[in-house]
């Protein structure tokens, strides 16, 4: 890679039923934790100071799915797509769907918590909030440094994104006494496989998937001081996703459930185009089970689902039509829902 510069199922619900875990082994307990905004969160982040954590350091990584709908255009239901992995009170965000500022507040996080920005490809879906993030973070109390990476054009999106903004950062540089916000945004752009970054908390690696036409697009694998966490990214069937998730914790994968979206499609002037288009860049019910059975996966969780939006799909459906080809613990993806 090359970087450059600038079985058995139990079903529990939450009291709102707003999400579903499904597992073939001990039912789950939200041990310590709360219902915020209807999601089963743990207890909020320490208090920061100066961009950094002074309680007590906590090794245990947290996953939360801010946005768990496919495609571009808003819905009622799913947030567009983002996750965060936090540890020791350090946020990792993965992809920045529109509005993933406010997820991460009705989420608990402080957003002076970010360390840095993924992106998996550049549709803006994963992208749309990108710069909105670092805009809204830096006007709330950032003040430390974020390195963002991800495939080009990034180092143009955070220029152009800053240059359209420069009156109202200036403002607020003058008015509030907020330091230069191009000094915290360091950009590292991938453009293939290998290693992404390390720090004390995780080491990150980026593997291509494959997401006609969009190219580069990448999966992340984060390993953790306890465990390892997959995120596919937009993605068809990959072995070289496959190989990036050998043995690992937790796996997010994206979701096509193909009934609903013959469904939804049969409308368009363009259908046929557009069913093929689908078909060639994400991956069915079927080939998710057989993908986190192949890389041996412990849980799989279903994110990034198409169709996302109303009607709702029940998630009994998705988890019915994975749980054949898939034997470990798997979960039917919510906004906000921690694991």
């Amino acid at each position: 890679m090359r970087l450059t510069g600038a079985g058995g199922t139990n079903i529990i619900r939450a009291p709102m039923k707003n999400f579903l875990h499904l597992s073939r082994h001990a039912p789950f307990a939200p041990t310590r934790r709360q219902v915020v905004g209807g999601a089963v969160l743990t207890t909020v982040l320490p208090t920061l100071h100066g961009g950094k954590a002074f309680a007590q350091a906590d090794p245990k990584s947290r996953l939360i799915l801010l946005g768990t709908g496919g495609g571009p255009t808003p819905k009622p239901n799913r947030s567009s797509p983002s996750q965060v992995i936090v540890v020791n009170g350090a946020s990792y965000v993965i992809d920045c769907g529109n509005g993933v500022a406010r997820q991460m507040v009705l989420a608990g996080l402080p957003l002076a918590s970010i360390r840095s920005i993924f992106i998996t490809h550049q549709h803006s879906d994963h992208n749309a909030d990108y710069g909105n993030l670092l805009l809204l973070s830096w006007a709330t109390n950032l003040a430390t440094r974020v390195d963002s990476y991800g495939p080009p054009p990034l180092a143009d999106m955070t220029r152009l994104f800053l240059e359209m903004n420069n009156y109202d950062i200036k403002t607020r540089m003058a008015d509030e006494g907020r330091p230069p916000l191009k000094d915290l945004i360091k950009v590292h752009q991938i453009t293939g496989d290998g290693p992404v970054m390390q720090d004390a908390n995780v080491k990150v690696t980026a593997a291509l998937v494959d997401h006609p036409p969009v190219k580069p697009a990448f999966a992340y694998r984060f390993d953790c001081p306890d465990r390892s966490i997959v995120l596919s990214g937009d993605t068809r069937p990959s072995q070289n996703l496959v190989r990036l998730a050998r043995g690992a914790d937790v796996l997010v994968h994206e979701v096509m459930y193909l009934p609903a979206l013959e469904r939804l499609i049969a409308a368009e002037p363009d259908a046929k185009t557009l069913r093929e288009h689908l078909l060639a860049s994400h991956t069915t019910t079927q080939e998710v089970g057989r993908i986190a059975t192949e890389a041996g996966v412990k849980t799989l969780v279903l994110s990034h689902f198409v169709p996302g939006g109303t009607p709702a799909i029940p998630d009994q459906v998705w988890f019915d039509a994975v749980r054949p080809y898939f034997s470990g613990k798997l979960v039917v993806g919510r906004d906000l829902l921690e694991l």
